[in-house]
């Protein structure tokens, strides 16, 4: 598969700083409906960055469950050598994103 680099969005664009994290989370691909186990590494009120064993691609929409959060939607942004970046459809709240950083730390 060839990628389209002009198009990608990378942790060198992110606007945002992320929080670093270790957390084993339990995801699904939202159009395959097949379980993704991914490890979160960090992670902001507006996205995160996983690594999955499943080759993911740029548009792809994820379900993934957070801690004092529930599931979230997120689209692939980015994907490279088993590693995502995502963008959650809807911000986490400030109070939730707080807590779920607290359960994952």
């Amino acid at each position: 598969m060839a990628t389209d680099w002009a198009h990608v969005a990378s942790p060198e664009h992110r606007t945002e700083p992320r929080d670093e994290v270790h957390h084993r989370a339990r995801a699904t691909d939202i159009a395959a409906g097949c379980p993704l186990p991914m490890l979160i590494v960090n992670m902001s009120p507006h996205g995160m960055m996983a690594r999955c064993e499943v080759p993911l691609s740029i548009g792809d929409r994820l379900r993934i469950v957070l801690p004092a959060v529930g599931a979230r939607v997120a689209e692939v942004r980015w994907a490279l050598g088993g590693r995502i970046g995502c963008q959650f459809d809807q911000p986490v709240a400030i109070g939730d994103y707080v807590s779920a950083l607290s359960a994952m730390r």
